[in-house]
């Protein structure tokens, strides 16, 4: 049958380009017989643009599983393959497919640097356009072949955290989304055949005309609703995170809490019964149940409150109160007492991701050090210690890690920042969605305050302005879920993101805890401002407050509260100019940061994102991550790509994991599921002297190059990592214009140019 294919294969189209060596079309039945097609739960439907789609149903031996697609395709014995799907751009579908050549699974389920072939889509990603993804496939697996089988097996969703695998993986509801054609090819850039139709880019695009400024009036009804629950209930006592919404409505004039002498009274007895709490479970000064992720915040919220209410809480802070035990103490000893064990114990606790970093610094010590400093000062740290480690979370000072005897540990040695220089946080490479913590670098600014009405720490807010200003690339301009103009985040090229197209965001993430005003308004920088303006001028702001509000939670309603006064402040502002750079009637630029190896690049009505360090949590992996788009359609792609290294001498080994690419492999799927990564070697980066480390453990060395090339398309990116080599790049022997994007500088053919440490060229060619 294999025959059959390559006699005929010079007949279809795709065969006509020299990088591309098959084209499947789904639900063509001349191209699915010629490569042998055969489908279990699958059916067909009119597609986008007209075209035919292909689907995989429900309906698998498991819950889970659906439909799955057998076919054969062409490849070449000796060269690089890579796979390419064609999907409709507008589906919105959360079902995985992945893909099995010679009956191996390729790629993982969650987070690996080899994703499974579909990973499913949460709104509308290229609306009226195609999407083109692309993985490679091993070596090992088409070496000597003209043609391999394949599967495409459909699975229903996942949740990457769950605890078991009922819980992570999801039953198959519903079909996956359309399947158009399959491609195999030999440049990692796919190029679509002339005959694709494609779709064109949506000029003109609305502005969104609802939700208004109504949306402010919900939002406070819903904050003075929880309020109101909170204060009738005299006997029913807060709990922590309860007992901080109440503090923090108590400095907001327009809650129904500011300036009543109950809500004082009720978060006195409140913090008298977690404190009977703490005495009967010690254990709360390390994690504290009332807060998510409790054990990065122990009972630092209560600090938070104590340093907040000082004057408030002063007149009964030396009265006596029932201890718990039969017995009496006073509200200053026994508070003090609570918030020394948290700070101390997280301080012997602190977490490396930066995110996590920050909380954990912010509240596990920070605040409850501040705590302290009103109860009992001559227990307290001084303020400039305790900054210390705000200072280290964003980034200001280099991270020591969790102390032993009251010494710093250094597990990353002593020089590794948590952000860049540039203001990208490091987990392990860019993080999109997950990397947006600007919620938490503007709590640590306002945390930083002597009072509500006074500025906070200048470095902080210094940084503040920096990580903003980093995360400003990655905003691209995209409809929104409705068909209405919108900037949302890039998140493809993240080592931690599953949520895909990023959320419609400006100057920062709408999340659970933050407003989208929040640091520019705490900032009051110019540019923040001006990206701010353009949120309001695109009508997405009470949009964007409007599906916060979907999420009936406490934390969503607690993160709600600061958002009218910000609205207030930012509708005062006289305009600004300044618009988000990949805006379209922004200049071209190119953004680079060579610690995080990722590259933003805007190229007339081109828009290119890469992760040239991508997802190397334990050697080095030669791959490098691409989001590449154009007018007419979107790329997404794992390439191959060159890297110089430090060797160690030491090797790291695949394990069989078909789910997880990280960890433990996450929960396992059934034993007849054999990863096609099985075995790989992969050398491991030299790691710095002082740092522990053993082959198989993630970190932060071990998958860095120092010398990165990516070539993909007409583009060329060079990207030197290391802090003290400089390395030779050879311009390629191309007869049209170069342009070096970064200079705009021209570039001659053949030449050869010295990047210099921690620099990049990336050079286009016409």
């Amino acid at each position: 049958m294999i025959p059959r294919l390559l006699a005929l294969a010079t007949l279809l189209p795709g065969f006509l380009s020299a990088e591309i060596l098959d084209t499947l079309s789904f639900g063509n039945d001349a191209s699915e017989s010629l490569h042998e097609l055969s489908a279990t739960f699958s059916d067909f439907k009119p597609g986008g643009l007209g075209e035919p789609a292909r689907r995989l149903l429900p309906g698998g031996e498991l819950a889970w599983q659906g439909g799955i697609l057998k076919f054969v395709v062409r490849v070449d014995p000796e060269k690089q393959n890579y796979i390419t799907l064609r999907l409709w751009g507008e589906d919105v579908n959360h079902n995985q497919m992945t893909l099995h050549v010679e009956g191996k699974q390729l790629g993982y389920r969650h987070l690996g640097d080899y994703e499974a072939l579909e990973t499913g889509s949460d709104a509308p990603a290229y609306p009226g356009r195609f999407i083109y993804r692309t993985c490679p496939l091993p070596l090992d697996l088409t070496k000597g072949r003209d043609c391999v089988n394949c599967e495409i097996r459909a699975t229903g969703p996942i949740w990457g955290y769950a605890t078991s695998f009922e819980q992570y993986q999801k039953p198959m509801t519903e079909p996956t989304r359309g399947l158009y054609r399959a491609y195999t090819h030999t440049d990692g850039c796919f190029t679509p055949p002339a005959d694709d139709k494609q779709g064109v880019y949506p000029e003109n695009a609305p502005v969104r005309i609802t939700p208004g400024p109504e949306v402010m009036d919900a939002v406070k009804s819903r904050v003075n609703g929880e309020i109101d629950n909170q204060l009738k209930d005299v006997r029913r006592p807060c709990n922590q995170m309860q007992i901080l919404f109440l503090a923090k409505a108590w400095h907001t004039p327009w809650t129904h809490a500011a300036g009543k002498p109950e809500t004082i009274t009720k978060i006195q007895t409140s913090l008298d019964a977690l404190y009977r709490a703490y005495v009967a479970n010690p254990k709360l000064a390390e994690e504290e149940p009332s807060t998510y992720n409790p054990d990065w915040f122990g009972l630092g919220p209560s600090g938070q409150v104590i340093a907040s209410l000082e004057n408030e809480l002063k007149p009964g802070l030396d009265e006596s109160i029932d201890d718990g035990k039969g017995g009496k103490i006073k509200r200053r000893d026994a508070f003090s007492a609570m918030l020394v064990v948290c700070r101390d114990w997280h301080r012997e606790h602190r977490r490396q991701y930066t995110n996590q970093s920050m909380i954990n610094d912010l509240y596990g010590i920070y605040l409850a050090n501040r705590g302290v400093a009103v109860l009992a000062p001559s227990l307290a740290l001084p303020e400039k210690q305790a900054l210390r480690y705000l200072y280290e979370s964003i980034g200001l000072e280099p991270w020591l890690g969790s102390e032993k005897d009251g010494k710093p540990t250094k597990p990353l040695g002593d020089s590794y920042y948590q952000l860049t220089a540039k203001g990208l946080t490091k987990e392990l490479g860019f993080v999109g969605n997950y990397g947006e913590v600007l919620d938490w670098v503007a709590q640590i600014y306002e945390a930083t305050k002597p009072s509500p009405d006074k500025p906070g720490d200048p470095k902080v807010k210094r940084q503040m302005i920096k990580i903003a200003m980093a995360r400003s690339p990655f905003r691209y301009p995209m409809l929104d879920g409705e068909g209405n103009r919108a900037m949302v985040q890039e998140t493809i090229v993240g080592w931690r993101d599953t949520h895909y197209p990023g959320d419609v965001t400006y100057d920062q993430r709408p999340s659970w805890d933050g407003s989208a005003f929040e640091v520019a308004t705490d900032a009051r920088d110019p540019k923040l401002i001006g990206f701010s303006q353009q949120m309001l001028a695109d009508n997405q702001f009470f949009a964007v407050i409007f599906k916060q509000m979907e999420n009936n939670t406490f934390r969503t309603t607690f993160g709600l509260m600061g958002v009218p006064e910000r609205y207030e402040f930012m509708k005062a502002q006289k305009p600004v100019a300044h618009r988000l750079p990949m805006s379209w009637d922004q200049p071209d630029f190119v953004f680079t940061d060579e610690e995080d190896g990722v590259v933003a690049i805007k190229n007339g009505k081109e828009i290119l994102y890469a992760s040239l360090y991508w997802r190397a949590r334990n050697a080095v992996n030669f791959l490098g991550r691409v989001h590449y788009l154009t007018p007419t359609f979107d790329r997404i792609a794992t390439v191959m790509e060159d890297i110089d290294y430090t060797p160690s001498g030491m090797e790291y080994t695949r394990p069989n994991w078909t789910n997880f690419g990280f960890g433990n492999g996450g929960h396992p799927y059934p034993a007849n599921y054999t990863s096609a990564h099985t075995g790989e070697k992969l050398p491991i980066a030299k790691i710095p002297a002082g740092v522990s480390f053993k082959p198989g453990e993630e970190n932060i060395y071990a998958g860095r190059g120092d010398f990165y090339q990516l070539r993909y398309g007409p583009y060329l990116i060079a990207m030197n990592m290391s802090a003290d080599k400089t390395f030779d790049l050879k311009a390629p022997d191309h007869a049209g214009k170069m342009t070096n994007l970064v200079t705009r500088n021209p570039v001659k053919p053949g030449g050869v140019a010295k990047v210099a440490p921690r620099t990049t060229v990336v050079i286009f060619q016409e």
